[in-house]
Order: C-alpha cells, then structure tokens, then sequence
C-alpha cells in the first residue's frame, strides 16, 4: 500500500510539473503567447529546470529541447525514487527506460486531457482566453481527423476520433514496455 501510495503522489506531482514542461514545448511550438494566465502559470512552474538547461541544450529547429529534457528529467527522478525505494538495488538501468515510458505516457495522456478540454470548452462557446489558447493547441492535431470525418448533423466527431486513436496508442505504448515495468 505505501508504494501505491507514494507512486500516486508522484505521478500527480511528476504530472503536473512534466506536463507543464511538455505544455511550454508545444505551446513555444504553436506560437502561442504567453502573456496570458496559462502561459505565465507554465513559467513560474517550469523556469527553475528549463532556463538552466536552455544554456546548454539549444533548440532544435522550433522544438524546445530544454523543456523536453526536463520533463524526462522529472519522469527519470520519479522512478529513480520508486526504484531506490521499492526495486532492492539491482538493475539501476531499466529506470531510464520506465522514464522514456513515462514520458511518452505523459504526453499521450496530456494530449487525451487537451482534447476533452477542448470538447467540453466547444459546446459552452465561451469567449474566455482560455478557449482561444485551448483551440490553437488542438487545431493541428484535429486538422488530419476533420479533412476525413466529414460533420455528422452539424457535430464535428474530429476530437472523438483523436481521442479514440489516442486510447488506441496508451494500449499499444503499455504493452510494448510490459516486459520492462
């Protein structure tokens, strides 16, 4: 019960803190400013890890490598904990690969949260700043769904599409690290 414990209040901190990092990646990506609540909250969060890390690793292209860095860093403190605490000390080298697994599983599971934001925030039509950041994320991701579905009676089925594949890749990303976790 103590590791469960111990892994759920860890992975909400590594959650938060990663996908603020993964956040401030993709939204450096997309071009959206971050002169707004969202963007000022990622960077209180992340600053501290990602400006030391911005010294040494530059960008690659528009991809942000420092706050891709960081959030494997933060995946990788995560399971080092775990590991140092409930493994007994053998095999220090499968906790790099549960991070990679981490991580990929944090940005699928960001995505997932992104788009059901992004439904619930399309059928209250707020004007709120929010909306607007939370459609320019989207946008790209749906943009290859809504070029095949066509609207069903006036419903764009786009966002439940991505959720399924989404799903579909959570499945596949577990069972090819069952052997390692």
């Amino acid at each position: 019960m103590g590791y469960q414990i111990l892994s759920f209040l860890l992975d909400v901190a590594t959650g938060l803190l990663g996908g603020a990092c993964l956040l401030r990646l993709y939204m450096q990506r997309q071009r959206v400013p971050f002169g707004n609540p969202v963007g000022r909250f990622v960077f209180a969060l992340t600053d501290w890890i990602v400006l030391p890390l911005r010294k040494v690793l530059p960008a690659v292209a528009r991809w942000d490598t420092a706050s891709v860095v960081a959030a494997y860093l933060v995946e990788l403190v995560q399971y080092a904990i775990l590991w140092s605490l409930f493994a007994g000390g053998t095999g220090f080298g499968v906790v790099f690969a549960m991070a990679l697994y981490g991580l990929v599983r944090l940005v699928l599971s960001a995505l997932t949260a992104l788009v059901i934001v992004y439904a619930i925030l399309s059928w209250v039509q707020s004007d709120s700043m929010l909306t607007d950041i939370v459609d320019r994320l989207c946008a790209p991701l749906l943009r290859p769904f809504r070029r095949v579905i066509p609207l069903v009676g006036g419903i764009d089925l786009s966002p439940l599409a991505l959720l399924v594949l989404l799903q579909v890749l959570t499945m596949v990303l577990a069972a090819v690290f069952r052997p390692i976790l």
